[in-house]
């Protein structure tokens, strides 16, 4: 039946000559039947007016008082997107709902007010969500609460936000218990499971799933060059000039990449190219809000031609005559590349236009994989993970921040919370007690003691310093240390005194990670926020710098911020290399390379392990193309070194990149594996994950840096104080003591526990790894070969990496790329072939 619209809508609706679609009448229906919904629909569709509609229908008669709507944004610059879009159907419409957004950029004053006097729809992210709950009023805030709309749910479920949001989501749905949740995503793998997941909080309420299915199929397409593609690297600098063209005959074009420290190569790039002087601009998460939100009002006016951009602008955002996406450097996923490719005509009837740009010879074939997955609309987003202790803890300690809370209670309410569902009550009680205390070996220190018991056997806050260094550092995205970054108009001396006036306060052009200024000398150059500027000294926690010019600035990179390649994607390429019948697809430079390989050498098979020896120099190599992302490689470079050790080949070192792993030494690999005194099988055995696995973790500083995370969420580390933060040192040093403390007396402390599952998960893939051994088991085809062979010449080229900059490290690579196909091509064939099995 197709529900009755207030005749406001309905009118507004026709003036502009459209008609509600039948998914953002679902959505309205489903809310008349007093049901929650999850909308899976094509970029373009019009999500965000479905979420809504119920909303506006709802208060279409005025009279309401207080927050009727909470939209939950995993972007700032998505929430600030939706309210301008939502506030001009508003205007137009003459409807008495006032919108507002609330994010870390909102003026401390204003998110003050909207706590006592808050507007009808309130625009937010999940971190903003966890204070407004922490406070003692957030009932009254939320008793009034009909709806919550999660926008973009993909892309919060399968983190530590998504599990922290989880778990406000508990809270709210007690303060609000007739509330309904509508979620929005275009790109999920397992729809029923995301149902589940935002049905776990309001059990007993139908969770409806409407699925979209339609939108003209997006046009993409793989950047045909001239040029000579790089054998390594990720910069992309071949194309400059054939994109400076692309960008020429588009109206607006955004081009992604998947790093900040890309971000600004391109730019940098492009602007080196930029004879017309074409208004071209750059967007990441480390520049300042101003220079942010300046560059998308200009996106909105269609003032620009081109944006740089990171993750920053791929979900949801509707940034006016994009009709152009450009992905330079390989997408890493199906599911994130139909995302960023809905940027461009964001219309349902209208197809988007989409290019790769790979960056290296491997890439190509990623590129490759992932065109044929996007035709297919083939989807491999992230599952939702099961909780974290350290998210728990921050959790707990919120709720105590705003009322004392009994834990029976609040051991029900958590469960509710679907990565909790089956939490057990012990670890519970374990969690609570290391809030309270800090656990057993750190609770004769008056610092960790967070929560005080009442008289009647509830848990309260300490005291009122506690809440507000909660409330400081409230959230799950650990960065590293960051320093503001200011432009100055004077020089530092090297006692860190001003040569002369440094001007009425310097600009702060953004921020950037501390270890990096580690790394520089005054006057050393790099690039930032697509200027070249001057290193001059630091003070307290901000950088000091001047503009400059320079031909070789340095690139900072940065230690977040990178996609590991999917699984599914993986597969595909593997599955391309397979099958020569469609080499024919790929450029003349990279089917000439895979046909060399197979000449000189073995293509690896699709569910089998190519490992390749031979000699270079005074040393072994032993290469291996498992193609599982780098995670898993360098946990597998680590623990075969660790076997090699003890077969007494001497490893030297490795170096792992997304498709391969390379490992050298001074054994001969090929004559060990040749007599059996060591065995491809045992080698690539899955026991690797067993005492290997735990005796490499016992001695690794990976462990302590996974701790220092969980430690800083979990509230044991504090980053921020009032006035003043934490430097990077500071950190690690309080961190490293408590572990070591920790380690020792209490092994399974509840942070240890936590270090362990994400180190497991995330920095170190064991889930992945465990798979890719299980799949070649048996199926090692080992080749032993006299030189390198072509397809090793990638990770060769990683091995010998110099830290040059700029052009010149460009140039030394392809003459190092030149010498290292000389040598594959030279002399006779390979020597005879073994294998584990075939």
């Amino acid at each position: 039946m197709k529900p009755d619209l207030p005749p406001v809508i309905s009118n507004w609706f026709a003036q502009k000559g459209w008609a509600p679609r039948e998914h953002q009448l679902a959505v309205l229906r489903s809310w008349q039947a007093d049901a929650s919904a999850l909308l899976i629909a094509p970029t373009g569709a019009g999500k965000t007016l479905a979420g809504f509609l119920p909303t506006l229908v709802d208060l279409a008669e005025g009279n309401f008082e207080g927050l009727h709507t909470l939209y939950i944004s995993p972007l700032k610059a998505l929430a600030v997107d939706v309210q301008r879009n939502l506030n001009a159907p508003l205007l137009e419409m003459n409807l008495p709902i006032r919108a507002e957004t609330r994010t870390g950029d909102t003026p401390a004053s204003k998110r003050a007010r909207q706590r006592t006097n808050p507007p009808h729809v309130l625009l937010t992210t999940p971190e903003q969500l966890c204070l407004l709950i922490s406070h003692p009023h957030a009932n009254l805030l939320f008793g009034s609460l009909k709806r919550i709309v999660l926008d973009e749910l993909h892309a919060l479920v399968t983190s530590k936000r998504g599990e922290l949001l989880s778990l406000a989501l508990a809270r709210v749905a007690r303060l609000a218990p007739d509330m309904k949740i509508t979620a929005l995503s275009a790109t999920v793998a397992l729809p029923d499971l995301l149902r589940d997941w935002i049905a776990q909080p309001l059990p007993g309420r139908e969770t409806q799933l409407l699925v979209t299915e339609g939108g003209a199929p997006p046009v993409l397409e793989i950047l045909e060059t001239e040029q000579r593609l790089p054998w390594a690297g990720h910069s992309a600098n071949y194309a400059h000039h054939e994109l400076y063209e692309v960008i020429k005959q588009h109206k607006t074009t955004l081009l992604f990449v998947n790093t900040r420290s890309q971000a600004e190569m391109l730019f940098q790039g492009l602007w080196a190219v930029n004879d017309d002087l074409l208004p071209i601009a750059l967007h990441h998460g480390s520049l300042s809000v101003e220079q942010r939100r300046k560059v998308e009002t200009a996106m909105v006016a269609g003032s620009l031609k081109a944006v740089v951009c990171t993750s920053t602008l791929d979900l949801g955002i509707d940034w006016g005559d994009v009709d152009l996406v450009v992905q330079v450097g390989a997408p890493k996923g199906s599911s994130r590349m139909l995302q960023r490719i809905g940027r461009a005509n964001h219309r349902l009837d209208e197809p988007s236009k989409a290019m790769l740009v790979p960056s290296n010879r491997f890439e190509v074939l990623e590129c490759e994989a992932a065109l044929e997955a996007v035709a297919e609309r083939q989807q491999d987003s992230e599952d939702p993970v099961d909780g974290g202790y350290d998210v728990l803890a921050q959790h707990v300690l919120g709720m105590a921040c705003a009322a004392p809370f009994a834990s029976d209670a609040l051991f029900d309410e958590v469960r509710l919370a679907w990565p909790f569902r089956d939490l057990p009550r012990q670890q519970f009680d374990r969690v609570v007690e290391f809030v309270a205390t800090g656990g057993y070996a750190l609770q004769a220190y008056e610092r960790y003691a967070r929560l005080k018991r009442t008289e009647d056997g509830k848990w309260r806050i300490a005291n009122a310093q506690v809440a507000q260094q909660y409330r400081l550092n409230i959230g799950t995205i650990v960065e590293e240390p960051m320093v503001k970054v200011r432009l100055i108009r004077g020089r530092l001396t090297k006692k860190g005194q001003a040569e002369r006036p440094l001007g009425a306060g310097g600009r702060v052009l953004g921020e950037m990670e501390e270890y990096f200024f580690g790394t520089l000398l005054p006057g050393d150059t790099f690039m930032f926020g697509g200027e070249i500027l001057a290193f001059q000294g630091m003070r307290d926690n901000e950088a000091y710098v001047t503009r400059a010019q320079a031909t070789d600035p340095k690139i900072p990179s940065y230690m977040g911020g990178k996609f590991p390649l999917s699984t599914y994607l993986a597969a595909r390429v593997r599955r391309i290399m397979d099958d020569p019948s469609s080499w024919d697809k790929l450029p003349n430079q990279v089917s000439d390379w895979l046909r060399l390989q197979r000449d000189v050498s073995v293509l690896p098979g699709r569910d089998s392990l190519l490992v390749e020896t031979f000699p270079r120099g005074t040393h072994n190599y032993m290469v291996c193309y498992p193609f599982e992302g780098r995670l898993a490689h360098q946990t597998l470079g680590m623990l075969l070194t660790r076997r090699l050790e003890r077969a007494r080949a001497r490893p030297l070192g490795f170096v792992a990149s997304e498709y391969a792993l390379g490992i050298w030494g001074l054994g001969d690999l090929s004559a060990l594996i040749r007599t059996g005194r060591l065995s491809l099988d045992e080698l690539f055995s899955e026991d690797m994950l067993g005492e290997d696995l735990e005796d490499w973790l016992d001695e690794s500083a990976l462990m302590k840096r996974t701790f220092r995370n969980c430690a800083i969420i979990a509230g044991l580390i504090e980053r921020r104080h009032p006035g003043k933060e934490k430097t990077g040192r500071q950190i690690t040093m309080s961190s490293d003591l408590i572990y070591d403390v920790l380690y020792q007396h209490e092994p399974d402390h509840i942070l240890i526990q936590a270090t362990r599952r994400d180190a497991a998960r995330g920095l170190l893939d064991i889930g992945r790894l465990g798979d890719m051994l299980r799949r070649i088991r048996e199926h090692i085809v080992h080749q032993p070969l006299e030189r390198i062979s072509p397809l090793a010449v990638p990770i060769m080229l990683d091995i010998g990496r110099e830290p040059i900059y700029g052009e010149a490290r460009e140039s030394a690579m392809a003459d190092a790329a030149d010498e290292l196909m000389r040598e594959a091509l030279s002399g006779p064939g390979p020597a005879s072939r073994s294998r584990g099995a075939t």
